[in-house]
């Protein structure tokens, strides 16, 4: 049998080190984790923004919109907010008033039909339509997108675990290429994405939109406020399932504490 030669064993062992460290370091490099961020909805006790909702939508409907569809939202949706009873199907709405939505919805126009003629025809958007889709079905969407299908967005944030810190991770991510990136054809650099090549151009631009209520609208600003708009979308009965859980919890405790002051009475018969 032939004796360890201390001198290749620890040659061996420094060069698996290396080759792990680099596998680390290659492994951190292309990493795409989002980064956590503070959202007002988050926790036991969390609650949507209503400004950051209305700001929200409109990032949505002056971006977004262009290429997105949110099929599963109607106008009316928007109402509610604060000071609206408990159990409310749209106690956690963005806020807007009826005017607003009346407003809001006559800004675009829908097809309708058929009349008595049997035509279709265009009219202003009521409360009662749902979010008008920007193209008329799939296959003209993929191809004003190069062959790529825009994903509609009213469930985006479900998509996957970390949904809204992944979301504003990608609209936040648009870099420049490193000088030993190639880029595809059509592909943009995002460092949040999978691969860091993307087909969807950066969307988001320092003062792209103007807020009425004056908020500077940084990238980051334009997608925290989207991010918490679609997180809504997605879960508009977050809040309500918040309070009935408060609500279970503290019931719990009241019931195990008279449970507890019963089983102590009994027994103290016992002895």
């Amino acid at each position: 049998m032939r004796q360890w030669n201390w001198k290749i064993g620890f040659a061996s062992l420094t060069v698996l080190g290396l080759v792990f460290l680099s596998a680390q370091r290659v492994g951190a490099a292309e990493s795409t984790e989002p980064v956590p961020q503070d959202w007002s909805f988050d926790g036991p006790f969390g609650k949507f923004d209503r400004a950051a909702l209305q700001r929200g939508y409109q990032v949505y409907k002056e971006v977004c919109s262009a290429c997105h569809s949110m099929n599963l939202l109607s106008f009316r949706n928007l109402g509610g907010g604060a000071g609206f009873a408990a159990g409310d199907e749209e106690s956690s709405g963005p806020g807007f008033s009826a005017e607003q939505i009346k407003a809001l919805a006559a800004s675009f126009t829908v097809k309708d039909g058929p009349n008595d003629q049997g035509e279709f025809f265009d009219r202003p958007g009521r409360a009662s339509d749902r979010f008008v889709a920007p193209f008329a079905n799939e296959q003209a969407a993929r191809s004003a997108n190069n062959g790529a299908l825009p994903p509609d967005l009213s469930v985006i944030v479900k998509a996957r675990e970390g949904g809204a810190d992944y979301i504003y991770g990608l609209l936040t991510g648009y870099k420049t290429p490193p000088a030993d990136v190639i880029l595809g054809a059509g592909m943009n650099y995002n460092i949040a994405f999978a691969g860091q090549q993307i087909a969807m151009a950066q969307p988001l631009n320092d003062n792209g939109v103007t807020f009425a209520d004056g908020t500077k609208a940084s990238v980051e600003q334009q997608a925290h406020d989207v991010v918490q708009f679609l997180t809504w979308a997605a879960e508009p009965n977050l809040e309500t399932r918040h309070r009935m859980g408060i609500s279970v919890l503290i019931y719990l405790a009241v019931f195990t504490g008279l449970l507890y002051a019963l089983k102590r009475r009994i027994w103290k018969r016992v002895r």
